[in-house]
C-alpha cells in the first residue's frame, strides 16, 4: 500500500486573453492583491488562433500570461478558478466578457488548466471546475498532448512556460521544499 503525502507546491499562473489592452494594468493591480507579486510575466503575444471568442470580445485579441511568486498548493486551482470567473463578470460590459482569464499551475513535469466545462480528458476538482493536463515537460521540453488547444502549442507560450518553470525550480530549489500545505495559499 502506497504511503499518502503532500503534494509539492505548484506555480499559480494566469492567462489572459483581451482586446482591451489598456486594461491590463488594473487587471495586473487587482491579481498582485490575490495571489501576490508577479514574477513571471509574457510579452504581450498575438492570438490569432480561433475567432471563438471575437463575437463577445472584439477582433485584435491579444494573451498575456503571468506567473504569480507565491507557490500554492495544487487544489487551489479550484478557488483560482471561481476568483477569476468572478474577475471577468465584474469586468464585463453589457455582459460581455471583456477580458478572459485562463488560470492553471505549472509543476516540474506538466501545464494544468482550469476549466468549467467537462470533456473526457478532464478530471472533476469540485465545485463546478475541471482539471486538464495541457502540457507535459518531457525531454527538457514541453509536449502537447491529442487536446491541447493550437495556443498552446505555439513556440511562443513554450518560451513563456519554459522562463515560467525556471523560475519555479529556483523558488523550490530555494526553499528545499519537498512537500507539506504548511503557509501555502488554497485561496
Amino acid at each position: 500500500m502506497g504511503e499518502v503525502r503532500d503534494p509539492q507546491p505548484v506555480k499559480v499562473f494566469v492567462g489572459i486573453l483581451t482586446a482591451a489592452t489598456p486594461a491590463l494594468a488594473k487587471l495586473h493591480e487587482s491579481l498582485e492583491e490575490q495571489f501576490g507579486p508577479v514574477d513571471c510575466e509574457s510579452e504581450l503575444l498575438e492570438f490569432a488562433y480561433t475567432d471563438y471568442y471575437e463575437p463577445e470580445m472584439g477582433a485584435g485579441l491579444r494573451r498575456k500570461f503571468w506567473g504569480f511568486s507565491r507557490l500554492a498548493v495544487p487544489d487551489a486551482l479550484v478557488d483560482l478558478k471561481l476568483f477569476t470567473n468572478r474577475v471577468e463578470r465584474a469586468l464585463a460590459i453589457d455582459g460581455k466578457r471583456t477580458v478572459n482569464i485562463d488560470p492553471g499551475y505549472l509543476t516540474a513535469a506538466r501545464v494544468v488548466l482550469a476549466s468549467t466545462k467537462d470533456f473526457s480528458h478532464r478530471l472533476y476538482l469540485g465545485k463546478g471546475i475541471y482539471g486538464e493536463i495541457t502540457l507535459m515537460y518531457q525531454k527538457k521540453r514541453f509536449q502537447a498532448l491529442p487536446w491541447t488547444y493550437p495556443d498552446y502549442r505555439s513556440e511562443a507560450y513554450h518560451q513563456y512556460f519554459r522562463e515560467l518553470r525556471r523560475v519555479y525550480m529556483a523558488q523550490l530549489a530555494q526553499s528545499g521544499s519537498a512537500g507539506g500545505k504548511d503557509g501555502l495559499p488554497a485561496w
